[in-house]
């Protein structure tokens, strides 16, 4: 294929691609048969750690088709790593990065990937943030590095600071010993550097009282190397301030890596977590600041430093972060994501964190991506959905299960689901999954693992479910990328404020925001019954302010236009409430007197004028939010009965509503519902099966029902209902027969043979105690025709129970589920040789009637529980030898003390049935 139908075939899939977000499905009946099947595209995508890399192709080929069977879209290449060192007696090899070796097998996978069906994706690096052995030194991440000589008394001249390769001197201070006090006795005054070559600086006669310090400022390097690099991938990050450092990336591993996709090329090229901590300077960057701020930074260098920054100070430092900004997004961020349309592909991107990206920078990236699962907190991921809702982006991917439930392969199904659903909460439509360690048929069961990672490969037991697994996920994802998002309120990010508290080495806009987005201004809206975006300056001079409600936190620095676009907001109609406190000051130093008072006379003028209508409120703080929304704006779902545990998120077709609902608990929630979208039908969808099923509403209002992690789709419209009968809440279940005794199991990977007289866990026998893997559990069971006629029946395995939260771990920031199930961990249950479907989640309970006969049944489960009881059985690989090889690149999670954990059934099993409608 030439580059010029490549051209027109890239083209044509954005346009499908885009068409999808802004006409969605308006056919209702279509719309719940793409439902039952999805498209590929709304597949959750796995991240492939290739470790070393050491791969074989035989191998590749094998996970390949494993994927593809697992139910999932494709993958994201991202050589990470080594895990053994070169053996030449048994062939084993790690290939270097970006050898024609690694190259041949990327390009092979790709190949593969195409046959399949499957799309490809491949990180622009080894391991993260972008460098490696290619960046030298001078285009290394960049600091601004402050050293002190403190002067001793009568001395006339000091050592100029050792500079090494990379530092520059920028500029000298004479400071009184107390300049970062409260009160100093004088202001730092700049000094004439010496010429070149100089070893000792002359000082005015002022300076040797004995009370004064030489303040240097270098420009410097933070040194950071590339994290968890391949084999010759290992070297300095770059400077992301730097178009040179860029530049030289992309050509040295950008292009050689896509050369190796040929006429293929990838769905996306992948800008992994920037994390380029410390990183706040770059050579040039005075120039640029005097470019751009119209004044010279050098004689303020020590206002970045101050410790009692006036407010000049925290002017300077605005002016500071903000071209931190600028640099990133034109540098950076512009010219990758031009390079990846350049070659026919997109550029995906973890937009948050160091360096100072903002909201808006996303806006430079075809897919944002976020990370983090804290719903009712700030979070990266509603950084970047919301950036996404603002500018239009159909698709918002987010890296999923990142320490989930640590260690690894402690992870089940229902922690994956209970994760996605509080992803799904602040409206991720595309999961990339972490992820799929690649592992060569010579390792040990279950085979090898990232260290910061739950494994979702074949060989993790309960790989039984994961089709059905991945069903589910896809339909949701595809779900809520039809018609717009329908979040009712805008929080706007202050990040001018945000620049004036940066300082030195940490100069990150949404990891300094919780400052200001707070988990109480979070849960107050959310508890008030809406759901909401972020929106920063950037995006309302873009795009303007498109919610029904604004939210000023605690909002200080703001620029005149930014207030006057809210005003005028405010005036056609829009509602604007700030908490704490009005706007007072403008964000730079230039003109800064002027400006702010036109910042505070404006909204004063705003905020205190007589409002019938609300449209501009001040409130205390966040626990007034609440109220004042309610008088801005009804809430889009109310519950009868607080339920705080319980999200949404709403997405508003032509001629009907969407609400996926998720109760985020261990404990069941049985409440009034109330929907602010009002329409004549509503429709339970189904996610596990794709099927429709009526609700019964009444204005709008309904009972939902929610055990322990459920969620729910309803589809409110105005057409014919398409779905089944509204099944009976809470309605009361017979029982049939208790089948909780006399089960033949066998083990299947050992071949072991047991009858179980009563349930009990595998571990409770020495034989099974270390046993990961599948069990077989038969019996037969005896119906009459009575028990089917004019009933659901349905097998029974219990409720399950909530265990205590224990909180936050200190190691690193994985979430788990706190529930004790009535399987342990998923199960696939057959009745006379048919599968009727699989149990992984809340409610343990799944409708058999179709399958039944009157007289004897064959009842089969197939039951898996998670590799942690095979490895607590195993001694934990040695990685001495491999890291005196390459250094420690890695520290394995939480591995130390491994026991069994219970597996199998464990509660009881029982057929009941319950009365049709």
């Amino acid at each position: 294929m030439n580059k010029e139908c490549l051209r027109h075939k890239c083209l044509a899939v954005l346009l499908l691609f885009f068409a999808a977000r802004t006409h969605g499905q308006t056919d209702l009946s279509q719309l719940e048969k793409t439902f039952l099947s999805p498209p590929d595209d709304a597949r959750v995508m796995m991240r492939w750690w290739w470790f070393g890399p050491a791969v074989n192709r035989a191998e590749l080929t094998r996970e390949l088709e494993q994927m593809k069977a697992g139910g999932f879209g494709g993958f994201e290449i991202q050589p990470v790593y080594p895990l053994e060192l070169d053996d030449p007696k048994t062939g084993f090899h790690n290939a270097p990065y970006l050898s024609g070796e690694f190259l041949d097998d990327l390009r092979f996978a790709n190949d593969e990937a195409q046959h399949l069906g499957l799309r490809a994706s491949i990180t622009l690096s080894s391991g993260w943030p972008y460098g490696g052995p290619h960046t030298p030194v001078t285009e290394a991440a960049g600091a601004l590095h402050l050293l002190s000589t403190q002067i001793t008394a009568g001395a006339t001249s000091v050592p100029l600071p050792t500079l090494a390769n990379g530092e520059t001197l920028i500029a000298a201070f004479l400071a009184a010993d107390d300049w970062q006090g409260p009160q100093p006795k004088s202001t730092p005054v700049v000094l004439e550097l010496p010429a070149a070559g100089s070893l000792r600086m002359v000082l005015p006669a002022a300076a040797n009282d004995g009370h004064h310090t030489v303040l240097w400022f270098i420009s410097s390097r933070t040194g950071q190397q590339v994290k968890r690099a391949a084999v010759d991938a290992d070297g300095f990050v770059l400077d992301h301030f730097s178009r040179e450092a860029v530049d030289h990336h992309l050509h040295d591993v950008a292009d050689k890596l896509i050369a190796s996709f040929g006429d293929h090329p990838p769905y996306s090229v992948f800008n992994d977590s920037l994390e380029v901590y410390g990183s706040d300077w770059s050579p040039g960057f005075l120039d640029e600041f005097r470019k751009r701020r119209g004044y010279d930074l050098l004689p303020h260098l020590p206002d970045l430093f101050s410790a009692n920054p006036s407010e000049a100070a925290l002017a300077v430092r605005h002016d500071w972060g903000q071209t931190l900004t600028e640099l990133v997004d034109e540098n950076y961020l512009k010219p990758i994501n031009d390079w990846a349309t350049a070659h026919h592909t997109l550029f995906r991107s973890q937009t948050y964190g160091d360096p100072a990206v903002s909201l808006s920078s996303n806006a430079l990236v075809d897919l944002p991506e976020g990370e983090g699962s804290q719903w009712r907190q700030f979070s990266y991921t509603r950084w970047a959905t919301s950036a996404s809702h603002v500018y239009g982006r159909p698709v918002t991917s987010a890296e999923t299960w990142t320490w989930l439930h640590s260690p690894a392969f402690r992870a089940t199904p229902l922690d994956m689901k209970a994760e996605a659903d509080r992803f799904f909460l602040q409206g991720v439509n595309q999961f990339v999954g972490h992820g799929w360690p690649y592992s060569p048929p010579s390792a040990r069961e279950p085979g090898w693992r990232f260290y910061a990672a739950g494994v979702f490969n074949a060989h993790n037991p309960w790989w039984i479910v994961m089709p059905d697994i991945a069903n589910y996920l896809q339909r949701i994802s595809w779900i809520l990328r039809q018609g717009e998002p329908a979040n009712d309120i805008a929080i706007y990010l202050p990040e001018d404020d945000a620049y004036a508290a940066f300082i030195p080495g940490k100069v990150s806009l949404s990891d300094v925001m919780p400052r200001w987005i707070t988990p109480e201004l979070t849960q107050a809206i959310e508890d008030a019954g809406y759901n909401f975006d972020y929106i920063d300056a950037a995006a309302i001079a873009a795009r303007g302010i498109r919610y029904p409600v604004l939210v000023l936190p605690n909002v200080d620095r703001i620029s005149p236009a930014t207030l006057s676009r809210i005003d005028d907001y405010r005036l056609h109609g829009g509602k604007v409430i700030a908490i704490g406190r009005l706007p007072d000051h403008s964000p730079g130093l230039e003109n800064a007197k002027e400006l702010s008072g036109q910042v505070a006379s404006s909204s004063h003028a705003i905020f205190n004028q007589p409002s019938l209508d609300k449209s501009a409120q001040l409130v205390s703080d966040a626990a007034q939010l609440g109220e004042a929304l309610h008088q801005a704006l009804a809430p889009d779902m109310h519950l009868a009965t607080p339920a705080p545990d319980v999200g949404f998120i709403h997405r508003k077709l032509g001629n009907a509503d969407i609400y996926f609902v998720a109760n985020t608990s261990n404990q069941p929630v049985s409440t009034g519902a109330q929907f602010r979208a009002k329409h004549n039908i509503g429709e339970w969808l189904d996610a596990d099966t794709g099927a429709a099923q009526s609700a019964k509403t009444s204005g709008g209002g309904m009972q939902l029902e929610l055990a322990p992690y459920q969620s729910r789709v309803l589809l409110l419209h105005d057409g014919q209902p398409i779905g089944g009968a509204a099944q009976t809440a809470n309605v009361d279940s017979t029982l049939i027969t208790d089948v909780s005794a006399g089960w033949q199991v066998r083990f299947d990977s050992t071949g072991r043979e047991e009858v179980m007289p009563n349930l009990v866990s595998w571990t409770a026998a020495p034989d099974t105690l270390y046993y990961s893997g599948v069990a077989t559990y038969r019996k037969t069971i005896h119906v009459s025709p009575a028990d089917l006629t004019g009933k659901r029946v349905l097998l029974d395995f219990g409720p399950g129970k909530p265990l205590p939260d224990s909180g936050p771990n200190r190691n690193h920031p994985g979430m788990q589920t706190y529930f004790d199930p009535p399987i342990r961990e998923a199960a696939v249950i057959y009745v006379n040789g048919m599968r009727a479907g699989a149990l992984w989640h809340p409610p343990y309970e799944l409708e058999v009637t179709s399958m039944l006969r009157p007289g004897d049944n064959a009842l089969e489960i197939r039951v898996a529980n998670t590799a942690i009881n095979a490895l607590a059985g195993q001694s934990l690989p040695d990685y001495r030898l491999l890291w005196e090889r390459y250094g420690p690149r890695f520290t394995p999670q939480d591995m130390e003390n491994l026991q069994p954990l219970p597996s199998g059934i464990l509660g009881g099993v029982r057929l009941i049935s319950r009365r049709t409608q």
